[in-house]
């Protein structure tokens, strides 16, 4: 029934000329540096204060390479609209695997941002969400970041970045929970990320790897997914970056495999029995599952052509520092040695760069002056405050967070920065 031409009225919503977005950054300059001759004095100390110059990096901050956790949001959206929690909780492990699929060539360092640092990224018409982080820690860095999607959905985190240089190989070891909330049903999940090691520092060619368990929850059903991210072994028949993984209801029964690499695909498998083996390893009785054919859940996007040239970065990577009107005065996009460093200016990039880390510690001095003569006054001193963030303890996991307060896009439609700090 109704009007005949009803039925394709969605089809006219999609015919407002999308926004073109850039497709390649200049290529990378072929500067050599001896790693070796930075790093030989800082075997020990925590990486984030270390003076880097920019030939380390790619043109792209921390804050930046946090919302690339979204290049898989249709995985959300599509959990979103699942009716088994048991379902979405498949497609939300993939969502937190599909996180690391960028930076298996990604061996170069982000940008450390500046205190007070914000990055946006508004895709509320291609893709329905908007993402904002704010850098609200300098020592330990930390960022706050935060999420909302009309398809269903609310993310937020809050990342400390510990990382130690062990001699050949680096640790990066993010800290701090990831939180997901879904509108609907209210299932809110919570999981942790694994560590990061950047092998082969001081001879042959980097490469990453990814080891160490994630556990996912919902803690609305108290059901649960088990990953395991296995580390490449030399010796091991595996296939490398092997990621596999158990969703349970909360009894533990349970009901999907998962199985794949981070940086390539996912699938599920559901269990329709499971029985006790022989024993395993370390004489521990191995469970045998019988399932139905696997399915696929998430697969990487190729890379853009030339990206080799490029940083290795992926087609949302290519977009993020693409210089956009209406942004906070914070953005990152707006931060000169970052901009400089992607037009291929390295050497103006590391005078820059110094500049502004220069500025940075000489207000970080003022606040301690100003800290120790309230202290001589007896007087109460507020410490640095983040702008769009403030701290709560969250209900869930009972630790206290850097959450969202508002504000930000409002400020953005009523185009005042008055509040921003002048970091750059």
């Amino acid at each position: 029934g109704g009007q005949p031409n009803d039925w394709n009225q969605d089809d006219h919503v999609s015919l407002q000329p999308r926004r073109q977005r850039r497709t390649h950054v200049p290529d990378k300059p072929n500067y050599s540096l001896n790693l070796w001759s930075i790093m030989k004095n800082c075997i020990g100390k925590e990486l984030s204060k270390i003076p880097m110059p920019v030939n380390f990096n790619e043109p792209l901050s921390m804050l930046q390479r946090l919302t690339e956790d979204l290049e898989y949001h249709e995985l959300l959206d599509k959990a979103a609209r699942c009716d088994s929690s048991l379902e979405q909780m498949c497609l939300v492990a993939a969502f937190s695997i599909s996180s690391y699929s960028t930076t298996v060539h990604r061996t170069a360092k982000p940008f450390n941002p500046l205190l007070g640092e914000t990055y946006e990224l508004d895709r509320r018409e291609e893709f329905g969400y908007r993402s904002l982080c704010e850098q609200v820690s300098h020592h330990p860095p930390a960022a706050a970041h935060h999420v909302i999607s009309q398809r269903g959905w609310t993310l937020w985190q809050e990342i400390t970045i510990a990382s130690k240089f062990r001699g050949k190989y680096l640790s990066i070891m993010p800290l701090g929970a990831i939180h997901l909330q879904f509108h609907s049903s209210g299932n809110q999940y919570v999981w942790r990320k694994v560590t990061s090691t950047v092998h082969n520092i001081i001879v042959g060619k980097l490469w990453i790897d990814q080891s160490g368990d994630i556990e996912i929850v919902n803690h609305r059903t108290k059901e649960t997914c088990q990953l395991k991210f296995s580390p490449y072994s030399y010796f091991s028949r595996d296939v490398p970056r092997k990621v596999t993984g158990v969703v349970a209801d909360s009894g533990g029964q349970a009901h999907y495999i998962l199985s794949g690499t981070w940086d390539d695909k996912i699938e599920s498998a559901k269990i329709i029995q499971s029985s006790r083996g022989g024993s395993g390893s370390e004489g521990k009785q191995k469970t045998v599952y019988q399932t139905l054919s696997p399915k696929l859940l998430w697969k990487k996007y190729p890379l853009p052509e030339n990206a080799e040239n490029m940083y290795y970065f992926s087609a949302l990577a290519l977009t993020l520092n693409e210089q956009e009107d209406g942004v906070g005065l914070t953005d990152s996009r707006l931060r000169p040695d970052q901009k400089l460093m992607e037009e291929g200016r390295w050497d103006e990039a590391n005078s820059e760069k110094q500049r502004l880390e220069e500025k940075q510690r000489a207000v970080r001095r003022r606040r301690e002056a100003e800290a120790s003569d309230a202290l001589d006054e007896g007087k109460e001193y507020e410490g640095y405050q983040p702008l769009w963030f403030h701290q709560r303890r969250d209900s869930v996991t009972g630790e206290t967070n850097f959450v969202y307060k508002g504000g930000y896009w409002e400020a953005k439609e009523r185009k005042d920065w008055s509040m921003c700090p002048n970091i750059f």
